[in-house]
């Protein structure tokens, strides 16, 4: 698997309302307790930020991982911005900002923080490119988990999906997510980080590819 293959994504393609689609996103809560993705994310946001610093999460689907970083106490709800095409969740905080709609056509808001979950591996090395320049001057901590490209993800992708009976969403978008994965420095790279950042990957042997950027 040597190079990204991006493929549309069925979840992202379905209505929020259908049953396939909300059946697939408890499905992802799931997924991302046994890649452990939400765990990793708080404890890099607690361990290398400071006090008052905000947080934009993209790509924030259900809102499952702002409302860890909100309860752990990562930052207060003011202080909390989420993107997604997807409506405002009901649970969402009224004082948290909510901005739905295309990403790379807004501007990013003006915090520390940005963290991403198993989203960005959906757009190309341009589009990362263009997401990299949205970046706020203010920006201090970016935190990303996403597929590992590596065929034996994909294996074990297919196991898990077969064993938890997962719905044909999940088994579609395991796949295609895994194909569009990252490797290396590949999104660093993508994303044209500058020198004033450093930057640090690792593996998850459940197939997390875990980014994190600091400056």
């Amino acid at each position: 698997m040597k190079e990204r293959v991006i493929l549309p994504e069925l979840l992202d393609l379905l209505p929020p309302d259908d049953p396939d689609a909300m059946r697939a996103r408890e499905e992802m809560l799931q997924v991302n307790a046994i890649m452990g993705n939400h765990r990793w994310i708080e404890r890099m946001v607690r361990r290398h930020s400071e006090p008052g610093w905000r947080i934009t999460e993209l790509g924030a689907g259900d809102g499952a991982l702002s409302m860890r970083l909100l309860a752990s106490g990562c930052c207060s709800a003011s202080s909390l911005h989420a993107f997604d095409m997807a409506p405002r969740p009901p649970h969402w905080p009224k004082a948290a900002h909510w901005a739905r709609g295309d990403i790379l056509k807004q501007a990013l808001p003006e915090t520390e923080i940005v963290v991403a979950n198993l989203f960005l591996h959906q757009f190309t090395r341009e589009e990362l490119r263009m997401m990299g320049g949205q970046l706020s001057p203010v920006a201090r901590l970016i935190v990303a988990s996403e597929p590992a490209r590596r065929w034996v993800h994909t294996l074990s992708g297919r196991l898990f999906c077969e064993l938890a009976e997962l719905n044909y969403v999940q088994r579609h978008d395991m796949q295609a997510s895994i194909r569009a994965g990252f490797r290396g420095n590949e999104l660093r790279n993508a994303l044209a980080l500058d020198s004033s950042w450093r930057t640090s990957v690792s593996n998850h042997p459940c197939g997390a590819y875990r980014f994190m950027a600091w400056r």
